[in-house]
């Protein structure tokens, strides 16, 4: 369960992070949203070494499938855009793709 919290607070700091980025250089939003972007950024980058792994790259790998189901959610309740049926399928099979990454028997 704590893995799984540290995922979703990645994701939400690092969608949060871009999004600053984005509203400067998109939607013509003041330079300063850059700091609370970069300080999120960096909240983002710390969550993920708190995950329970022994390698950096299957705990971001598996933070891959995470991260593209908070896209979504993120595109729908900020964004106002709801996703559609071929959004939830490929978040679904990236899913089962973290979930295999994640708990897949190693020999």
């Amino acid at each position: 369960m704590k893995t799984f919290v540290v995922y979703v607070g990645a994701a939400i700091a690092e969608i949060a992070g871009c999004f600053a980025l984005w509203g400067w250089l998109r939607l013509s939003k003041p330079m300063w949203w850059l700091l609370p972007g970069l300080l999120s950024l960096i909240l983002f980058a710390y969550l993920l070494t708190l995950v329970e792994s022994e390698a950096a790259g299957r705990a971001y790998a598996t933070y891959g499938g995470i991260y593209i189901v908070a896209s979504l959610v993120w595109l729908w309740m900020i964004e106002s855009v709801r996703p559609d049926r071929w959004d939830i399928a490929g978040a679904s099979l990236c899913l089962v793709g973290a979930a295999i990454i994640l708990w897949g028997p190693r020999g």
